[in-house]
């Protein structure tokens, strides 16, 4: 359990996981190719497979706007690490900039074979700063990831992309 500092984590991270009954490499597959992951997630498209040490372009059509994604580690069949901006939306109060305002967080994901070709997916994040911003930017994503996983196991066991239409 994380302490608290004026009613915020201190250390502010999620982990999320979901069952997929489709095999360990084809779930993988559907996340690091750019094609398949703009079919039920990127729903601006993604440019870009996840190799270690590239850096890839994700467009929401919830957040318009390609957002740079830096690919640190890539373990094929087993695990995903990104880095992103934590885009917590901090505002400066004057003129000023924000001092450190841009700032990166990491987030990994695991691919583990359950056996009977059925894939456990677990992804988390961390890294975002403990103040009201970071919290709120640190529960969207959560929400996203989780909504990631909901497509991803609708696209892969039915076909269905559950992001069509959902944002406008």
């Amino acid at each position: 359990m994380s302490t608290t500092r004026e009613g915020i984590a201190v250390d502010l991270r999620f982990k999320i996981a979901g069952r997929i009954s489709r095999p360990v490499h084809e779930v993988f597959e559907a996340v690091v190719d750019p094609d398949q992951l703009s079919r039920y997630f990127t729903t601006g498209g993604a440019k870009g497979r996840l190799v270690t040490g590239a850096t890839v372009t994700w467009d929401f059509a919830d957040f318009p706007g390609a957002f740079p994604v830096e690919v640190v580690e890539v373990e094929q069949d087993r695990r995903i690490v990104l880095r992103w901006e934590a885009a917590d939306g901090a505002q400066s109060t004057s003129d000023a900039p924000v001092t450190g305002a841009s700032y990166f967080t990491t987030v990994t994901m695991e691919f583990e074979s359950l056996g009977d070709d059925r894939t456990l997916v677990t992804i988390a994040e961390q890294g975002w700063r403990p103040t009201p911003e970071g919290q709120e930017a640190s529960y969207g994503n959560c929400q996203g990831w989780t909504q990631m996983l909901c497509c991803l196991k609708a696209w892969l066991e039915h076909g269905v992309n559950l992001r069509e239409g959902f944002f406008a």
